[in-house]
């Protein structure tokens, strides 16, 4: 028996020196895959030696003797640090996922062939300008240099058991489509709308449970700020002025003149909300070049700078939401083809294979129109019309990167309009300041000119009547230089004023952020650089706000009830992440959202003016089923308080912070053992309407969308601009630049955003042979 023990110890105890060996190992393999960041590297297609710097914190500078090799040495960078993050997002585009991760990620492919993301691509790169197609190869070769310097993969290659294939042109413009796609939800609404009036709910319902956008609320902007002559009201039918404001992704921009500062010059602040994940989407870059001297957040996988300021201008974007999608119902006869225009039309059939790990593939036939593709047909639970998409983002031409290559190079603000010209979407709240002390804002793109009658609101027939007649012009875009009041606020509230004539979107965000940024913004006479990080970093609840009356009038269930009311009303409402009141206050809105979910078949519905109207004057939901006495509206409010207390004390936290958590996954090792070591997780306050943003899964309560980017520009002093990104520069798991930014963007600290700073490393790219 000893010597069984003996044996078994001995066994045990050469296992754990084996497991040591592996851990050990595969240390040092990760430790391998880490880019070189100094010395010297021959890489062909160099015209002449080009300097990258790392500065401690991970932030590229990259110097250049032309354009062409600058972009180059993007593309090589961006592979170096972020290679794994380039090949998913390709993957994400061409819909070719299912290859490395098999069986469950084939509807998700299916739904993106079926878009035809990369169709539309390739079809863009074969009409792009010379130069700006040359701008893309040249960032192409970059990233297939890297591919063919020997360096070691990162581990997620390994560990899915496959290499990259060499980059191509689509595959840059692949990521511009997902992009646009992710910030262009119309189709959505469009089919909640269907399916909402197809439930049975009439029109007029509709407008309670989606209300119109406040009449009273700020737009971005005035009637005096508009060259356009205001001759008519816009979308005079009740039912078309529908606007749910449903958005997942959100931002907030604003710039202000010199006379509201105290430099004397203009501050531009920017926060794009979007998605976060590990790596974070955005890579800091500062890129000069005879001609081209620019700094800011870089997207992996495309050239240029997104977000930033070169050493004369400062631009920000925040998604406008433009409506620049259509569904189309389409009569479909027997299969074979659809009613256009008083002739049945063959379905133009686009075969798409898909290859499975492990040797599988599957044939997806997809049906085009003259509109685009079916893409009921890849939908899970499609309705029982088809119905095919018309989408700008689907059109042969895009010129997006020449646009925004155009705005890194522009000195003023006639040549920032020039560059923008070819914009096509999504379309952004673009605001802009210079060095000259001039201040503006501009929403280019795409916008299609839709007959009278046609909102876009719902699908309409596909039969050919309810066609586009084109774009609109840019010079009808809105824009201002200038405006009288000295400053321009954007948080994807609606931009135009009452008259203007055309119709953006009728979707628009709440106005709670703008209102809070407006509200901070014209507290003060003169404004700093501190009071624009105060601003950035708010989370004071206007939501709140506007719901405390609520609590006052109801009558609490319960003394624990009472004890939480008296809390939340001597609350100031800024939802903190150390905040106990902040977490009351979102576990019984989250309640509140209940309401209606019989009635719409959703179980949140997150329409605080709904709810609001509802609770002061009443709603056919508050009743309650199985009970003898009619419940009111604030009998719900009260009983929601009560199930917002069970639901704190089941979860066992106090501050809103222990469980509101701003999550960053990593795409695929997040489902693996390894998430351990890729994936972080902070403690973050706010909400879906506070300026420092904290959206949340009302069922979980994490924080899968933030601030994804943060800029504040001074236009008196550019060196002493500052930004921001959550997580790291790199994408490399044991990378020191890895996560390192986190804790910083987690208190709302920054990095200086200078052309020029100290090097932690130089690396010399040479030219090959």
């Amino acid at each position: 028996m000893k010597r069984l023990l003996r044996l078994l110890g001995l066994t045990l105890g050469l296992l754990g020196l084996l497991g040591l060996f592996l851990l050990l190992g595969g240390f040092l393999y990760l430790r391998g895959t880490l880019p070189q960041t100094a010395g010297r590297l021959s890489l062909k297609g160099l015209s002449a030696p080009v300097e990258v710097e790392r500065d401690r914190h991970g932030v590229v500078r990259i110097q250049a003797q032309n354009l062409k090799d600058l972009l180059f040495a993007q593309g090589f960078v961006h592979a170096q640090e972020r290679l794994w993050q380039m090949e998913f997002q390709r993957r994400v585009g061409q819909g070719r996922l299912a290859e490395i991760l098999g069986e469950a990620a084939l509807s998700q492919d299916r739904f993106l062939r079926t878009w035809g993301f990369y169709e539309a691509a390739k079809k863009a790169y074969a009409r792009l300008y010379p130069e700006e197609k040359e701008a893309v190869e040249a960032y192409v070769a970059g990233v297939n240099a890297h591919l063919a310097s020997g360096a070691p993969l990162p581990p997620e290659f390994r560990l899915l058991g496959f290499r990259p294939e060499p980059w191509t042109g689509p595959d840059v413009l692949v990521w511009a489509k997902m992009m646009s796609f992710d910030l262009s939800g119309n189709w959505e609404e469009e089919l909640l709308r269907h399916r909402l009036l197809a439930r049975g709910v009439s029109p007029e319902r509709l407008l309670e449970l989606l209300p119109p956008y406040p009449e009273d609320a700020p737009t971005i902007l005035q009637a005096g700020d508009l060259n356009l002559p205001l001759e008519r009201e816009e979308a005079p039918s009740a039912l078309l002025r529908m606007a749910p404001p449903r958005f997942l992704e959100a931002s907030n921009n604003w710039v202000v003149s010199g006379s509201r500062t105290a430099t004397g010059k203009p501050f531009l602040a920017d926060d794009p909300h979007l998605g976060l994940s590990a790596p974070s989407l955005w890579f800091l870059m500062a890129l000069k070049a005879p001609g081209f001297s620019v700094i800011g957040a870089s997207l992996p996988g495309v050239p240029g700078i997104v977000i930033g300021r070169n050493e004369r201008i400062a631009w920000g974007v925040t998604n406008v939401g433009a409506d620049v999608e259509d569904l189309y119902l389409l009569e479909d006869v027997g299969g074979r083809g659809y009613r256009y225009k008083g002739q049945v039309v063959p379905y133009r059939v686009r075969e798409e294979r898909i290859r499975v790990k492990g040797g599988k593939e599957e044939v997806l036939r997809v049906r085009e129109t003259v509109y685009g593709p079916v893409i009921t047909d890849a939908l899970r639970d499609p309705p029982k019309t088809p119905m095919a998409l018309r989408w700008v983002s689907l059109d042969e031409e895009d010129h997006i990167l020449k646009a925004y290559l155009g705005i890194n190079r522009a000195g003023n603000w006639e040549e920032f309009l020039e560059a923008l010209k070819p914009y096509s979407a999504p379309s952004q709240n673009f605001v802009y300041a210079d060095v000259e002390g001039h201040i503006g804002y501009v929403a280019p793109g795409k916008f299609p000119i839709r007959r009278e009658g046609h909102t876009g609101m719902v699908p309409v027939p596909g039969d050919g009547s309810w066609d586009w007649l084109g774009y609109r012009p840019p010079e009808a875009w809105p824009q201002v230089l200038d405006p009288e009041e000295g400053l321009i606020v954007t948080a994807n509230h609606k931009v135009t004023p009452k008259g203007f004539p055309y119709a953006l979107t009728y979707d628009w965000a709440e106005p709670y952020r703008a209102e809070r940024i407006l509200e901070l913004l014209r507290a003060k006479e003169k404004l700093t650089l501190e009071d624009m990080k105060a601003v950035q970093l708010d989370q004071k609840s206007l939501l709140y706000r506007d719901f405390r009356p609520v609590l006052e009038l109801l009558t609490p269930l319960s003394e624990r009830s009472q004890r939480a009311r008296e809390r939340l009303l001597a609350w100031d409402g800024t939802m903190g992440k150390d905040s106990e009141e902040a977490l009351l206050f979102a576990l019984w809105y989250t309640e509140l959202t209940r309401l209606p979910e019989k009635e719409v078949g959703e179980p949140y519905w997150d329409e605080p003016r709904y709810l609001l109207k509802a609770l002061k004057e009443g709603d056919r939901n508050c009743d309650q089923e199985g009970t003898e006495y009619r419940e009111t509206c604030l009998d719900f409010a009260a009983l929601a308080l009560e199930r917002a207390l069970d639901r704190k004390e089941a979860l066992g936290v106090r501050a809103w912070g222990e469980v509101h958590r701003a999550a960053f996954p990593h795409a695929v090792l997040t489902h693996t053992p390894l998430k351990r070591l890729s994936d972080r997780g902070v403690p973050f306050g706010g909400d879906r309407y506070t300026v420092n943003v904290g959206p949340f899964d009302p069922a979980t309560l994490q924080m899968a969308h933030g601030p994804s980017y943060r800029q504040i520009v001074d236009l008196a002093d550019l060196e002493a601009s500052l930004f921001i990104h959550p997580m790291g520069q790199s994408g490399h798991l044991l990378s020191p630049h890895y996560a390192d930014l986190l804790p910083l963007w987690e208190k709302g600290s920054y990095l200086p955003m200078r052309l020029k700073a100290p090097a932690r490393s130089v690396l010399l790219l040479e030219p090959g042979r």
